[in-house]
């Protein structure tokens, strides 16, 4: 049995190097490191498999979902709602701009923003919401943007896990992840769904005069050259890491419809074990029927039961099956985003999960004989 890794980027990389080593080269062979015309290329490519009318690359998906509020225009002290449980960034960059973060808890099945705890966390300062595809999973857009609606706010998509994911709406139409709301951003960091061979990210609206704005705040504010007409940040898209995605965007939807295989495969195994509870999608197929394409698994992330997590986890290591967290502390918790208006009560569900999560392996080139190894593991040590 090969090595098993939480991602394995090497051999994803050897089935595509003869696509990804010319393109390289031939940025290299150009000089044209920056906004060359790879750049350009990715853009226009991942703007037609998004059905987006603009993507707009950036340095990484933490400067892409700064850049989202900069360009809306959201200023000191407004309120901005997003959920407890989720990676920090979506938090930080609220308050690396002097905005007001609104921590709300999330729903038990899916982990993604709870809509009730949404509602009644607006006041008269909220100005947008921020949606995270927790883990690869739709969060549930069609009432999220009636809300929005109903009291005139934004609503910025946290797309970093979910690329290529799709939600199915109200009346049976689908819509890719990233595209429902005013404005998205997303990350191509190398263990994406969707990454590249260093840092990456980009925006996408279909909001014209919203991308004309972004486009001149990625580079420092210029729509001409020295001539700076909004303060803006340095966050580029170099070229060799745009050569990268756009040899890899081409199987995407190969590469996500094999961590759903991977994860058919890894809850035939656990699905009805008592102290066990696999990821869900849409209630009618719990994403992993053979045409869901809610959930890209991002993660393959379980919620123990009378289990001692962290004991497990040193159990998978010492057998050599990595594994994660994600995430150990909450973020109301967290030093840094401590406020005394959170109350505890408010915030059931992401206490209960942080402390009983544990994500095992999940990428591209996951075979039958490591989830078998994975599998049983996890179920020695649980059934002991």
């Amino acid at each position: 049995m090969k090595k098993i890794q939480m991602v394995d980027l090497q051999g994803q990389y050897a089935k595509i190097k003869d696509v990804v080593d010319p393109s390289i080269e031939e940025v290299l062979n150009s000089a044209a490191f920056i906004n060359g015309p790879k750049v350009h290329q990715f853009q226009e490519n991942l703007e037609t498999y998004l059905n987006v009318k603009h993507v707009i690359p950036c340095a990484n998906g933490t400067d892409a979902l700064q850049i989202c509020m900069m360009g809306l225009g959201l200023e000191p002290g407004d309120e901005v709602i997003t959920a407890d449980f989720t990676f920090a960034a979506t938090v930080e960059v609220i308050a690396l701009l002097n905005l007001t973060p609104v921590l709300v808890d999330v729903d038990p099945v899916t982990f993604n923003i709870d809509i009730d705890a949404v509602k009644k966390a607006i006041t008269p300062k909220t100005k947008a919401i921020v949606p995270v595809h927790l883990f690869g999973l739709a969060a549930d857009m069609d009432p999220l943007m009636a809300l929005a609606k109903e009291h005139n706010l934004f609503v910025i998509e946290d797309n970093a896990q979910g690329i290529g994911a799709s939600y199915t709406h109200a009346d049976g139409s689908k819509t890719k992840t990233g595209v429902i709301g005013h404005v998205a951003s997303t990350s191509f960091f190398p263990s994406k769904n969707l990454g590249c061979y260093g840092d990456g990210g980009a925006i996408f609206t279909n909001d014209d005069e919203l991308a004309h704005t972004i486009r001149g705040i990625v580079n420092h504010g210029m729509y001409k050259r020295y001539h700076h007409d909004v303060v803006g940040v340095n966050s580029r898209l170099d070229s060799i890491q745009a050569a990268v995605l756009d040899a890899k965007l081409e199987h995407l939807d190969n590469y996500n419809d094999a961590r759903r295989n991977a994860a058919r495969k890894y809850n035939a195994i656990f699905r009805d074990h008592p102290k066990i509870t696999i990821p869900s999608g849409k209630e009618e197929c719990k994403g992993i029927c053979d045409t869901c394409d809610c959930h890209v698994f991002h993660q393959y992330t379980l919620v123990l039961k009378d289990v001692d997590r962290d004991a497990l986890a040193a159990h998978l290591n010492a057998n050599g099956i990595p594994c994660g967290v994600y995430y150990p502390i909450p973020l109301h918790l967290q030093k840094a985003y401590q406020d005394e208006r959170y109350v505890e009560s408010d915030f059931e569900v992401t206490n209960h999960l942080v402390d009983s999560v544990i994500s095992l392996p999940m990428h591209t080139e996951l075979d039958d004989e490591q989830i078998s190894f994975i599998t049983q593991t996890v179920l020695d040590f649980i059934d002991a």
